[in-house]
């Protein structure tokens, strides 16, 4: 049996409807292009490069 295709797509609805936490990413590098970020005992560097975008290393 053909099912006529979907015309309605919702996306999946999170399990809180709290809002996520928003940092602005200048705040976080204080104004310069890096940031250290701590995640179980482990240092991450936010980059902000030249061209605005951002990089996340380990």
């Amino acid at each position: 049996m053909l099912h006529p295709p979907r015309t309605e797509f919702a996306p999946p609805q999170p399990a809180h409807s709290e809002p996520d936490v928003l940092h602005d990413a200048r705040d976080l590098t204080q104004g310069g292009p890096t940031a250290q970020i701590t995640l179980d005992d482990k240092v991450y560097t936010l980059r902000i490069t030249r061209a605005g975008k951002l990089i996340l290393t380990k």
